[in-house]
């Protein structure tokens, strides 16, 4: 089923479309460009923040119900490794993962005592589109990035959320930073 998170129709749409939730993954997200702060387009934050964090919002407080009706429902926040560290030209992108951080802290003491858990899943460099999208389609920008490095893939984050979400109900994995073997930090990075 298509699902816009930016769009409240569409995520109203979508969600009513469900009888049950029990594991809810905010994955939308995404950067665009690397643009100091003086050069900044304020209208490529407003997608970063709508998209990470306001989409983060709303599937959250729509599901949230069903998720707690579950009797044992689990959030993965999509974070990142940018959400610990800010680097040149990554300002707007930092900003709306830091966020996330904040969400996903506030959101974990609210839900404190009922049975929700809620964890951050916070991965580094994963070669997926999204320094296509980050670039604006420009594919050789993109491809310079994974360059020399064996990068993450989406499958190896997908692996780590399903191990997230399958340990037992009184286990909940607070955040899982994930890193390739050859990235030490936001911008570190080791190429041959």
């Amino acid at each position: 089923m298509p699902l816009d998170v930016t769009d409240e129709d569409s995520v109203e749409h979508f969600c009513a479309e469900l009888e049950t939730c029990r594991v809810l993954v905010n994955n939308a997200g995404g950067a665009l460009g690397l643009d100091r702060i003086e050069n900044a387009d304020p209208g490529e934050w407003l997608t970063m923040y709508e998209t990470n964090v306001l989409g983060t919002l709303r599937m959250t407080k729509r599901l949230l119900p069903l998720l707690e009706s579950s009797g044992d429902g689990h959030v993965v926040m999509m974070g990142s490794i940018a959400g610990y560290e800010p680097y040149v030209g990554g300002a707007g992108y930092n900003a709306a993962k830091f966020a996330i951080r904040s969400v996903t802290r506030v959101l974990r003491l609210e839900l404190l005592g009922r049975p929700v858990r809620v964890s951050e899943m916070d991965p580094g460099l994963v070669e997926t589109e999204f320094s296509v999208v980050r670039f604006h389609g420009d594919r050789a920008r993109a491809a310079a990035v994974y360059e020399g490095v064996t990068p993450l893939s989406a499958d190896d984050i997908a692996e780590c959320i399903g191990f997230i979400v399958s340990r037992p109900s009184h286990v909940n994995v607070d955040t899982m930073v994930v890193l390739a073997r050859d990235q030490a930090g936001a911008a570190t990075v080791h190429r041959r």
